[in-house]
């Protein structure tokens, strides 16, 4: 395939590219396709007779589905709610069925937990638990401890945002590690963190401001989508400098075919599949929309894991732009050895005299060493 370019390059359209389309759509249609619950923390308030039938029923339809915590009343259970402990609760007596949830931490599980309230209602109108006859209704309220904004009752804009912040962070990391201009590296710092403030002001007012999906802890929120941008500008710009242009593609191939579809920004970590939860929230898609709802929702409670896997990643990258150089020995992109000497040679004149040709090369060269030498003035 070496000496047929045609035929190397036909392969790769036919080859290559429809694999690589292949693995993109699958990494974004499995989570989807398997979106069901796994593990899903929920509370039970009381340890009543009713409460004990709910729960062995509820393990018996949906095996591994919840992952139940007892509390003795409606208060305990909302402050787990608030305090991010479990995503909702139910309160189950002989006449009634109270379901608290937060569809601000989900709106996936608190509509699931609404449709179980509704099944384990009629389940019991059904067998009589009551007392009374079998076709006796038991009434079911919903109540949502920590609503979504108004403006955003689904919270589409909450889990649209991810994905743009997603790819504005590869873009911002992307020119600033290869603007020309910007040749220390604490010049790149410092732009890159201006940038990612910038940006993430403008990303709030577009999701605040205007259409109204994170009405709470405004500064907070607006440092917390700073610091989304942060993480994943700096993780790209770093394996920019010290991979060169594969480290753009492996940015990419990173945060948006697999930090994105992973991060269970739609619905919850707990609803992916075993293993894409976890990979998902170690990642800055991820853990960046978990800290985004902790902080815009729930006033940071249960937020500290993902501040910590955002602040890891924010280092790597920032030692990656500033010793990148001095850990590969090259500037991303330079030409090997043996490629400037053949240039050189090309160059040299068939005489003694000096020719402008060799003038030409010698001002090339001198020009070419400089830009190395200001690029490595740390």
């Amino acid at each position: 395939m070496s000496g047929h370019p045609v035929g190397r390059e036909a392969a790769v359209a036919v080859l290559v590219l429809p694999l690589v389309i292949t693995l993109v759509v699958l990494s974004f249609a499995w989570p989807a396709g398997r979106t069901a619950p796994r593990d899903v923390p929920v509370g039970i308030v009381g340890t009543g007779a009713a409460s004990q039938r709910a729960v062995e029923g509820l393990v018996h339809e949906k095996p591994g589905a919840f992952d139940f915590h007892l509390y003795p009343d409606q208060q305990a259970a909302r402050s787990a709610i608030e305090n991010r402990d479990v995503y909702g609760a139910l309160a189950i007596s002989a006449h009634d069925i109270t379901v608290l949830t937060a569809p601000a931490a989900s709106t996936s599980v608190a509509q699931l937990l609404s449709e179980v309230g509704q099944q384990l209602a009629e389940r019991a109108a059904q067998q009589g638990t009551t007392g009374t006859r079998p076709s006796a209704k038991i009434h079911v309220t919903a109540l949502d401890v920590v609503p979504v904004a108004a403006e955003d009752p689904r919270g589409v804009v909450f889990s649209s945002a991810v994905f743009p912040l997603t790819i504005c962070g590869i873009l911002i990391g992307a020119f600033v590690s290869t603007a020309r201009g910007l040749r220390r590296p604490w010049h790149r710092l410092l732009t890159l963190l201006v940038a990612c403030a910038v940006a993430g002001l403008g990303a709030y007012l577009v999701a605040q401001g205007f259409l109204g999906a994170l009405p709470h802890d405004h500064v907070a929120t607006w440092a917390v989508l700073s610091l989304v941008l942060i993480s994943i500008s700096t993780t790209a710009a770093g394996l920019v400098r010290l991979l060169g242009q594969a480290g753009l593609g492996l940015s990419a191939a990173l945060m948006v075919f697999v930090g994105n579809p992973f991060s269970g920004a739609g619905s919850a970590p707990e609803m992916l599949p075993k293993g894409v939860d976890y990979v998902g929230q170690w990642l800055p898609p991820g853990a960046g929309a978990s800290l985004l709802r902790d902080t815009a929702y729930f006033d940071g409670n249960g937020g500290s894991g993902h501040l910590a896997v955002l602040a890891l990643w924010s280092v790597c990258g920032f030692t990656a732009v500033v010793f990148g150089r001095r850990i590969t020995g090259r500037a991303p992109g330079a030409k090997t050895g043996a490629t400037a000497s053949g240039a050189s040679l090309s160059s040299l004149p068939t005489s003694g005299a000096a020719s402008p040709d060799r003038r030409h090369a010698h001002a090339h060269a001198h020009a070419h060493a400089h830009a190395r030498r200001s690029d490595d003035d740390y």
